[in-house]
């Protein structure tokens, strides 16, 4: 339970940390708890409403980042999502051979191989579970540095703030 962290809802949406020192303020009350017959009211939602709007597969991301990196999550990608950056992937087959760089800071993650990443003034390699941050406006290449399966998460921030989950268009 939240209240056995020190953390209370208010009925105005605010989340309290008693831990921190926070209370509710006059006139707000905790937010009651759902009952059984409130929750019957709400739908769970089925496997076929989960899948195609909150699951990229590997393989899938790995298909569609053949020729350039894949959005995964992002207002176009796989999982439309405006949480104020883009998720992409990327395989041996889209990878950065020529030097990029970006107006906003960028994070590297390997999932698969080691991963070359190399800078005017240096080069390192990542592994799968490193994690690289890139400062905005650093021209680097992000290449494979060994034969066989390779694939990378690479984060974008973005200039939109965080905001509700975009609605894919019919």
């Amino acid at each position: 339970d939240a209240a056995d962290h020190g953390l209370i809802l208010g009925e105005n949406g605010k989340l309290y940390d008693t831990k921190k020192g926070e209370a509710l303020p006059d006139g707000v009350n905790p937010m009651p708890m759902m009952g059984q017959s409130d929750l019957a009211k709400r739908g769970e939602p089925t496997t076929a409403d989960v899948l195609p709007n909150h699951v990229a597969r590997y393989w899938d991301m790995v298909a569609y980042a053949d020729r350039t990196p894949v959005t995964v999550i992002g207002e176009t990608g796989l999982l439309r999502d405006k949480p104020g950056f883009e998720v992409q992937f990327m395989t041996r087959t889209s990878c950065l051979n020529d030097a990029v760089s970006h107006d906003l800071p960028s994070v590297l993650m390997p999932v698969r191989g080691h991963w070359r990443i190399s800078w005017d003034s240096g080069e390192t390699t990542l592994a799968p579970g490193d994690t690289m941050s890139i400062p905005e406006g650093m021209q680097h290449t992000v290449t494979p540095s060994m034969t066989g399966e390779a694939a990378l998460y690479r984060v974008l921030a973005t200039q939109d703030p965080a905001g509700l989950t975009w609605i894919p268009k019919s």
